[in-house]
C-alpha cells in the first residue's frame, strides 16, 4: 500500500531527541508506582504510521519509538485546520514562538567588487602627426607626472617646416599681413600637438625634436612607444590617470536594486590597507542589467591621499584592487514575521500560529522585503499574533502526514518508488542540503563533518535504484576537503545531481514537496572548472543560501520553480 512521499530528514537530530527523550519517559512511566498513566503502544516519530507494542526503532528510519499514552491519539493529530502536537513530543522538541509585530526592516547589503581610477579624468596622449620617437623622459607605467611635464622627445619633418615659417614671419616688419601670416602659423602648430607656452619659446629655440608634454597631473598607466619608435598619426602614445580619486564599483543584483539608492553610505574595505574602512556615498547606479549576471552597476567614489611618508609620491588606494562594501539599510516600521517562522518563503509561504495549547494552525502568508531577521508581512498575519519559529518543520509534517495518501513514480512510466527508495531519496536530500548549509557559512570543519554522510546516501540511492540509475556514481568520489575552494569544486557536480534527483522527484508529485532547488548564476567564478556558469543544489527550507560564494554572495541566485 501507498503512503505518502515525504521529505522529514530535515532536522534527524531533532527527531532523535524527540524519540529518545519519549522513550526514556515511557520506560519511567511503566515501571513507576501505579495511577501513573498507562502505554497504549510505542510510535515512529518520523514515520507515525509506524506502531509496536514494546520499545524498538522505526522499521524505515531506525529512530527510537515514542510511547503514546493512554487519552493520547499519537504523535500528532488533526482537528479541521489544526494540528495537536503530544505534549511529550512538543516539550521534547522545545517548539519556541514569537509576536508577530511592526518594526523597521534592517539589511546589511554585502557587495564585492573594484577599485579603479575616475574614468572621467582619464587621458590619452596620441601622435598629432606623423614622426619618430627619439627620447624617452617617462619610460615606465605607474610613474608620477604634472602638467607640462616633458614625456618624450619627438622629431617630424612637419614640425621643423612650420618652425622655420613661423620664425621667418617673426623677421618681418610689423604689418597687419605680418600678424595674419603669424596667427596661421601659430594655429597650425597647435593642431600639430604643440602647447601655446612651446610656440612662445620656439624663436630661441634650436634642434630638430620637440618635447610632448603631459596634457595633466596624474599617473601614467599606460605607455605604448620605445624610443626610435615611428608613429603614425592617431597613435596612442601614452594614457594618463587621475588616482587622487578612485571608483569602487559593484554589482548589485536585481533583488537589492530595490534597496539601493543614491546617497546611501557605502564602508568599503581593502586587503591592501589592512584595518582601515573608507565611508563614501553611491553616486551612481546604472538603469542598464548586464544580461550574463542580472545585475547592475553600482559607483562609489572615494577619496584617496597619498602616503603619509614625504619621500613616497604613491597614493593609498592602488587601481584594480579586490575590495568589499558594506551598505546598511533601514525601512520605517512595517508588520513583520521572523524569518525562521517563515516555510517556503520563495514559493507559497506558510507560518503556523500558536493557537492553544500544543496546538497550531497552518496559515498562508503574502511576503513582502526580506530584512537580515525578519520578513516584511504584506497580507496573512496579524499585529500580536502568536507565530511557530523552532520547530516549525516538524509541526509541517506532522500536518502532511495527514492528508490522503499519494502515489508517486520517479518517471512517467509505471514504476512506483518502493519504501527504501522513498526513504533513501529522504536521507540523500537532508545529506546535501546540510553540507550545502556549511558551505554557505563558510564552514569547511563541518562541511568535512558531513561529507561522509552524503557519499553514504549516494551509495545508497545507487543500491536502491540498482546500479547507477540517477548517475550517481560521483558520490563514491566525495571526501574531506583541504580547503574551502577544493570544498566548493566537489559540491559543484555534487548539487547539480541531487538537484536533478529533486526535478525528476517534483514531476511526479501531485503536491507540492517540501524542498527547494537553487540556481547560481556565476558558479565558474568560485569554480574555475565547472561545466557551466549554472550551479544547483538543494536546500530543506529557504531563504537562499549561496554554498558557492558563502558570506561574499551569501543570497546570490535564484530559486528553481516546478
Amino acid at each position: 500500500m501507498s503512503r505518502k512521499f515525504l521529505f522529514l530528514f530535515l532536522f534527524p537530530l531533532v527527531a532523535a531527541l524527540a524519540a529518545f527523550g519519549g522513550w526514556r519517559y515511557g520506560r519511567h512511566s511503566t515501571s513507576a508506582a501505579p495511577g501513573v498513566r498507562r502505554v497504549l503502544f510505542y510510535q515512529s516519530p518520523m514515520h507515525p504510521w509506524i506502531k509496536s507494542d514494546h520499545p524498538g526503532n522505526c522499521t524505515i528510519c531506525g529512530m527510537q519509538l515514542v510511547p503514546v499514552y493512554e487519552g493520547e491519539t499519537g504523535t500528532a493529530e488533526s482537528d479541521g485546520s489544526l494540528v495537536k502536537l503530544n505534549p511529550n513530543t512538543d516539550n521534547v522538541v522545545h517548539v519556541e514562538t514569537a509576536l508577530v509585530s511592526r518594526q523597521p526592516l534592517r539589511r546589511v547589503i554585502h557587495v564585492a567588487g573594484q577599485i579603479n581610477d575616475d574614468d572621467t579624468a582619464r587621458r590619452r596622449l596620441s601622435a598629432y602627426i606623423d614622426g619618430r620617437i627619439d627620447k624617452l623622459f617617462v619610460n615606465y607605467v605607474g610613474a608620477e607626472v604634472k602638467a607640462g611635464q616633458p614625456l618624450a622627445s619627438f622629431y617630424s619633418r612637419d614640425l621643423l617646416v612650420a618652425r622655420s615659417e613661423f620664425t621667418e614671419a617673426l623677421r618681418r616688419p610689423a604689418s597687419p599681413e605680418r600678424e595674419s601670416i603669424l596667427g596661421a602659423s601659430r594655429q597650425r602648430m597647435r593642431r600639430m600637438g604643440l602647447t601655446p607656452e612651446q610656440i612662445e619659446k620656439l624663436p630661441g629655440k634650436t634642434g630638430d625634436t620637440f618635447d610632448i608634454v603631459a596634457p595633466i597631473s596624474g599617473t601614467v598607466v599606460e605607455r605604448k612607444v620605445y624610443e626610435g619608435q615611428y608613429v603614425k598619426e592617431g597613435d596612442v602614445l601614452f594614457e594618463i590617470g587621475n588616482f587622487a580619486k578612485m571608483w569602487f564599483m559593484f554589482d548589485a543584483y536585481e533583488r537589492d536594486l530595490a534597496w539601493l539608492r543614491v546617497g546611501q553610505s557605502v564602508e568599503v574595505s581593502t586587503p591592501s590597507v589592512p584595518g582601515k574602512v573608507f565611508v563614501a556615498p553611491i553616486v551612481f547606479i546604472d538603469p542598464n542589467l548586464v544580461m550574463e549576471t542580472r545585475a547592475a552597476k553600482v559607483r562609489v567614489v572615494l577619496e584617496n591621499p597619498r602616503l603619509a611618508d614625504p619621500g613616497i609620491t604613491q597614493r593609498e588606494l592602488l587601481r584594480k584592487v579586490y575590495a568589499e562594501g558594506q551598505v546598511r539599510v533601514e525601512t520605517d516600521p512595517v508588520l513583520t514575521v521572523p524569518r525562521t517562522a517563515v516555510l517556503s518563503p520563495g514559493g507559497e509561504a506558510l507560518v503556523y500560529v500558536v493557537k492553544g495549547e500544543h496546538q497550531y494552525e497552518p496559515r498562508r502568508v503574502v511576503l513582502g522585503r526580506a530584512g537580515d531577521d525578519v520578513w516584511e508581512v504584506v497580507n496573512g498575519l496579524e499585529d500580536g499574533e502568536r507565530v511557530v519559529t523552532t520547530g516549525n518543520l516538524l509541526v509541517d509534517s506532522q500536518a502532511q502526514l495527514e492528508r490522503p495518501a499519494e502515489v508517486v513514480t520517479l518517471s512517467h512510466g509505471d514504476a512506483r518508488l518502493t519504501d527504501a527508495q522513498r526513504v533513501a531519496a529522504d536521507r540523500l536530500l537532508a545529506a546535501e542540503a546540510s553540507v550545502a548549509q556549511a558551505l554557505a557559512a563558510d564552514d569547511l570543519a563541518t562541511h568535512n563533518q558531513r561529507i561522509a554522510a552524503v557519499r553514504e546516501a549516494g551509495q545508497e540511492m545507487n543500491n536502491v535504484l540498482g546500479g547507477n540509475a540517477l548517475g550517481l556514481r560521483l558520490f563514491a568520489e566525495v571526501h574531506e576537503a583541504p580547503d574551502l575552494t577544493t570544498a566548493r569544486q566537489q559540491f559543484y557536480p555534487l548539487g547539480r545531481a541531487v538537484a536533478e534527483l529533486g526535478t525528476r522527484l517534483r514531476l511526479v508529485a501531485s503536491t507540492p514537496t517540501r524542498f527547494k532547488i537553487y540556481e547560481c548564476p556565476m558558479a565558474q567564478t568560485a569554480v574555475p572548472s565547472a561545466e557551466t556558469n549554472q550551479g544547483r543544489w538543494v536546500q530543506m527550507e529557504g531563504p537562499l543560501r549561496n554554498p558557492f560564494f558563502g558570506a561574499k554572495m551569501i543570497d546570490c541566485g535564484t530559486e528553481v520553480r516546478p
